[in-house]
């Protein structure tokens, strides 16, 4: 007689819509925490005008530093469905990609206690005030950068490595589309270059970096959000059983 035995795989398969869902807030939150605190505010390089924004939205510069937070909690919540979804493929290197995906969080939330230092350092508090506005400014700036340093720089390097391991996976799992797989591992080498590339050469504005930068977004959002939304739309095909023959 043949019995079918239930496949590990189909049960995993309920988190799929979980993870993807995960996914997309993540990538929303992120998006609207850079717009809200980072992009239209800072000004690297300009300390006293840097100063002037964050001390004139000290709300909006505050609220886009929680929304960071957040983020930060869905990124990992997401990795962990991910690792969840795909383990039963290859437990070593589901938990590979989530250690990377954990360390590059960890650079991340270290990184954030300079961005909201830098806000500390201009509120005028009483402790503050043996240091010249001028030199408040400059105590700031260098925050950010250190924040800048962390985020983009050492955060990057763990979160472009774990894209490979997840690449792999995708690829191999059999009830997700290859393509996202290859285009996964492929953003992974192209993402990783521009970390490196960040500490190897942080003032070079060639051709090399431009080529880097178009190639990488791109890749980034068919890969991510594109991932994010098979796994929120579609889900993952549950693999057929194989019979089983009892005798």
């Amino acid at each position: 007689m043949n019995t079918t035995n239930a496949s590990p795989l189909g049960t995993n398969m309920k988190n799929t819509r979980i993870a993807g869902l995960l996914y997309l807030i993540y990538i929303i939150f992120s998006i609207v925490a850079d717009a809200l605190g980072r992009s239209d505010l800072i000004v690297m390089g300009d300390a006293a005008t840097t100063a002037r924004n964050i001390i004139a939205a000290a709300w909006q510069f505050r609220v886009g530093f929680v929304i960071d937070l957040v983020s930060v909690v869905l990124f990992l919540m997401s990795a962990w469905a991910l690792y969840v979804m795909l383990r039963p493929v290859n437990q070593n290197i589901a938990l590979l990609f989530l250690l990377l995906n954990l360390g590059g969080v960890a650079v991340w939330c270290f990184s954030d206690l300079f961005l909201i230092a830098s806000q500390v350092i201009l509120s005028g508090a009483n402790y503050l005030q043996g240091f010249h506005a001028s030199q408040l400014q400059a105590l700031a700036m260098l925050s950010l950068y250190i924040y800048k340093y962390g985020f983009l720089g050492i955060s990057q390097i763990f979160f472009g490595a774990w894209l490979f391991p997840l690449g792999y996976l995708v690829f191999k799992s059999g009830f997700l589309p290859r393509f996202l797989g290859i285009i996964l591992m492929v953003h992974c080498v192209v993402w990783s270059m521009g970390a490196l590339q960040f500490f190897l050469f942080p003032a070079f504005i060639g051709i090399p970096f431009v080529c880097i930068t178009y190639v990488s977004y791109p890749l980034g959002f068919i890969s991510e959000f594109g991932l994010s939304l098979w796994l929120l739309i579609k889900g993952a095909k549950d693999p057929k059983p194989a019979p089983v023959e009892v005798l």
